[in-house]
C-alpha cells in the first residue's frame, strides 16, 4: 500500500422491504444497520437508493415522497451521529416544487451530501424528476462519487466520476421481469441476463472511474402494476447483488438474491484513482437487452407524461405540505441554533 492510499471499512445492507410502507420500512433498516454496527464496526453503511419503498409501479407510491428535510433526513443524520459512521441511503424527496430520486451520505457530524439521480427509470417517472447535479462531494476520508439505479450501468455516470473520486458509493433497486404467461420463455432468459447486469455492473464501473465501488441492493418478491396495462400484475423480484468491490473489479463481499435481507463489510483501500478499462461510448457500461431497450424508452416517456398530469392535478400526498428544500452539500449545523438552520434551509432550492 503507498503512503497515500488509506484503508476504510464499508457495511452494504440488503433489506427486505415493503411497498409502500415507509414508517415500517424505516423500523426495519434501524434494526439492520445496528446489526451491521455491531458486527462489522464499519466507518460507512450504506443502504440502496429508495430506502423507504422498493420502487414498484401502483397506487400507494403516490404516498412514499417525504421532505428533503423530513424523517428520512432525520432518521439518517440521528443514526450517523448515535453511531459515530457515515450512513447512505435515498429516498424519494420533495424538494422545493418537485420530487427527486435522492441519495444521502450523511456524516457523525451532522453534514449530509445529496445527490438527485439523473434519470428515473422506466415507471419511476411516474413519481419523480430527474436532477443534475454531478454526483460528486468531498467527504472527511475523500472526494467520493454517488450513484444510484441504473447510473450504475451508464457510461456518462463513469466520465463524470473517472478520475475524480476514491470511491463510488451508493444504492439501488434493481427489480426484474414479469412471469407473464405469454413471453414467459423470453422474459426467463432475459431474466437471467439482467442477474448477470446486476452482478457485473459494480466491477465495471470500479474498473472506469479507477475507484473501489460499494452498493447496496433491495432483495425479495414483490407484487407492481402494470404501466399501460390496468389490471394486470407484475410480478418481480429484487434481484439483491449488494456487493463492495475494489478498484481492480476484484469482489471483496457480495450477497445474492439467495442471501436474502442482511449486511456485509469489507475493506476498500482509498487512494488516488487510477482507471483501468476505457468507458464505452454507448448509454451502457453493460449491454442492455432489447427488451429493456423497448420499456425503457416507452415507460420513461409514459411516467414522464403521468407525473405532470398527476402534479397538475394535485393528486399527489406531498403536495399537501409545505415546500422545503436543503443544499446539495448540508454543513455541520448546531440545532440549538435556529438561526443556522434557517440558514441553511435558505440555501436549498425554492
Amino acid at each position: 500500500m503507498t503512503e497515500d492510499a488509506r484503508r476504510l471499512k464499508v457495511a452494504v445492507v440488503q433489506p427486505r422491504l415493503r411497498v409502500g410502507q415507509v414508517d415500517e420500512n424505516l423500523a426495519r433498516l434501524d434494526g439492520l444497520i445496528r446489526s451491521a454496527h455491531r458486527e462489522h464496526a464499519p466507518q460507512v453503511i450504506l443502504l440502496p437508493e429508495s430506502m423507504t419503498s422498493p420502487n414498484m409501479y401502483g397506487r400507494a407510491m403516490k404516498g412514499v415522497a417525504r421532505p428533503v428535510d423530513g424523517r428520512p433526513y432525520q432518521f439518517l443524520r440521528s443514526l450517523a451521529r448515535e453511531l459515530d459512521c457515515t450512513i447512505g441511503g435515498g429516498f424519494q424527496a420533495r424538494r422545493g416544487a418537485d420530487v427527486y430520486g435522492t441519495y444521502m451520505l450523511v456524516e457523525p457530524d451532522g453534514s449530509a451530501h445529496l445527490h438527485d439521480k439523473d434519470i428515473p427509470s422506466l415507471w419511476e417517472n411516474a413519481y419523480y424528476r430527474g436532477g443534475d447535479d454531478a454526483g460528486i462531494s468531498t467527504l472527511s476520508f475523500g472526494t467520493v462519487g454517488m450513484a444510484c439505479g441504473f447510473e450504475w450501468d451508464r457510461s456518462r455516470t463513469a466520465r463524470r466520476a473517472r478520475g475524480k473520486v476514491v470511491a463510488m458509493l451508493g444504492g439501488s433497486c434493481w427489480w426484474s421481469f414479469p412471469d407473464w404467461y405469454p413471453v414467459r420463455r423470453w422474459f426467463a432468459r432475459d431474466h437471467q441476463y439482467n442477474i448477470g447486469v446486476a452482478r457485473e455492473m459494480p466491477g465495471r464501473m470500479a474498473r472506469a472511474v479507477g475507484a473501489p465501488v460499494a452498493i447496496s441492493q433491495h432483495v425479495g418478491d414483490y407484487r407492481s402494476a402494470s404501466p399501460l396495462m390496468p389490471g394486470i400484475p407484475y410480478d418481480t423480484l429484487g434481484v439483491g447483488e449488494s456487493q463492495i468491490v475494489e478498484r481492480d473489479g476484484t469482489i471483496l463481499t457480495r450477497l445474492t438474491y439467495a442471501d436474502g435481507e442482511g449486511h456485509a463489510a469489507a475493506e476498500i483501500t482509498l487512494a488516488p484513482p487510477t482507471p483501468l478499462d476505457p468507458i464505452p461510448s454507448g448509454f451502457w457500461l453493460v449491454p442492455q437487452t432489447f427488451a429493456v431497450h423497448v420499456v425503457w424508452h416507452l415507460y420513461n416517456r409514459a411516467g414522464q407524461a403521468e407525473y405532470l398530469l398527476n402534479k397538475r392535478l394535485r393528486r399527489f400526498a406531498w403536495q399537501q405540505e409545505p415546500a422545503t428544500d436543503l443544499p446539495d452539500f448540508v454543513p455541520p449545523v448546531d440545532e440549538a441554533d435556529p438561526e443556522g438552520l434557517r440558514v441553511v434551509l435558505a440555501a436549498g432550492r425554492s
